[in-house]
């Protein structure tokens, strides 16, 4: 493959008894994709029964099968990089498959040690420090090691995106950020002693900062990213703010994965009526990424 060639994508169509074909055909079809890269569709094989808008473990299978698929193809060369339709949660476990989504699904077919994921929207880029999990269980799994970890892989995957240097803030878990303990000592005892180990190793990194604000100041320009504790926290100031635009990058991965800000959709599967744009902008991050990959170091 030349320098001066198009990046070769991987769109994988996700779960396919939900809107991914619909959504990953009419983006392969898109002149804003077409113009930047050469997009490759990973459908289901002709043949396969699935009924769309139903949730079933032969359709979670496929789906997890193409991820497979897709994934090997980006380690092997074949491909540049991989944009994924949604999966489905449910769909998986009903298939037997113990992951819970793309995200550490792709860390196990990758061998990597630490993913993350991010969103990346017009003016507002979270990183997620804990994801799939219960709410009661985020305080315990959001120890200092994860946390510390979180932020210094996002301090060092952040230039890729254009932030040589990053300014990173870091939202509390509780509220007011805990008040100096006053509400919850989490954010005394595990979310700033992360921030100071960062900062002492040079990452330009502050907070624990009241989550009711921290998103808003980085919108106006004040950071880079925000590093949040739990999904929900993360997720509500990006989808209020660009849903439809917004992309999640998969950090940590020696490929470049990207995917839809959105679910499966079972509802309005098959009618044809699906908005493609998510998964547009997914392809246009990726074919952009796989560009800056192309570069010399």
């Amino acid at each position: 493959m030349s320098d001066v060639s198009l990046p070769r994508i991987a769109l994988t169509v996700g779960d396919p008894a939900g809107i991914g074909p619909e959504i990953a055909a009419k983006a392969a079809r898109d002149p804003r994709v077409t113009d930047v890269c050469e997009p490759i569709v990973y459908d289901v094989p002709s043949g396969l029964q699935i009924v769309r808008g139903a949730l079933s473990a032969e359709a979670g299978h496929a789906a997890y099968d193409l991820i497979v698929h897709a994934t090997a193809d980006a380690m092997a060369g074949r491909v540049d990089a991989v944009a994924t339709a949604p999966v489905n949660k449910e769909a998986f476990a009903l298939a037997g498959l113990p992951w819970r989504g793309h995200t550490d699904l792709l860390g196990h077919l990758t061998g990597s040690a630490l993913t993350a994921m991010m969103f990346d929207a017009p003016g507002l880029r979270v990183v997620l420090a804990t994801v799939h999990i219960p709410l009661s269980e985020v305080p315990s799994a959001l120890t200092k090691e994860r946390l510390t970890a979180t932020i210094r892989l996002t301090a060092r995957e952040l230039p890729r995106f254009g932030c040589a240097t990053p300014r990173i803030a870091v939202a509390g878990l509780n509220p007011h950020a805990g008040e100096h303990g006053l509400m919850g000592r989490e954010d005394e005892d595990v979310v700033r002693p992360s921030v100071m180990a960062c900062r002492s190793s040079g990452i330009d990194v502050d907070g624990p900062f009241a989550a009711d604000t921290i998103f808003l100041r980085a919108h106006r320009g004040e950071f880079d990213v925000v590093v949040a504790c739990y999904h929900d926290q993360g997720l509500i100031p990006v989808k209020l703010l660009a849903f439809g635009q917004s992309v999640n990058v998969t950090l940590g991965l020696p490929i470049v994965r990207t995917s839809v800000d959105h679910g499966t959709a079972f509802d309005i599967a098959g009618r044809g009526v699906a908005d493609h744009g998510s998964m547009v902008q997914a392809v246009l991050l990726a074919a952009r990424l796989a560009q800056v990959a192309r570069l010399p170091r």
